[in-house]
């Protein structure tokens, strides 16, 4: 029996975890997984004979949970200004009985996509096409 500790960069949620003990425990050779999210780790004990440490690695990363984590870039143009790159995150609103500048978080419709990037989840359904 060995033992082999990934760093997962990816598995930041649990439904992270439950989704890559699924995936090595479908794997032969896997005998027991322990995934944290908080350490974003994933220690797999499984028989050499079996498998080795390449194709869990290929597997990991094949689930999309070994790359870089990657975000959208916050622009400086709110969404609704018409005038936006199109990469945001928020925009802020000024008012004139406060004098002050509040952040709010924005909706940001369907666009057949996760709202982050995140392994094991695939793209957001229109309304139109769910059954």
């Amino acid at each position: 029996m060995k033992t082999k500790i990934f760093e997962l960069p990816a598995l930041y949620g649990d439904h992270h975890v439950t989704e890559v003990r699924r995936i090595m425990f479908e794997t032969p050779g896997v005998e027991d997984v322990y995934a944290s999210s908080g350490f974003r780790i994933i220690e797999i004990q499984y028989d050499e004979n079996k498998i080795n440490d390449l194709e869990l690695q290929v597997k990991l990363d094949d689930a999309g949970y070994l790359g870089e984590l990657l975000t959208r870039i916050e622009s400086e143009k709110a969404e609704s200004s018409g005038e936006s790159t199109g990469t945001y995150l928020r925009h802020t609103a000024a008012y004139s009985q406060t004098k002050l500048v509040v952040g709010f978080a924005q909706n940001i419709g369907k666009h057949g996509r996760p709202l982050w990037p995140c392994p094991g989840m695939g793209p957001i359904k229109n309304e139109n096409e769910v059954n």
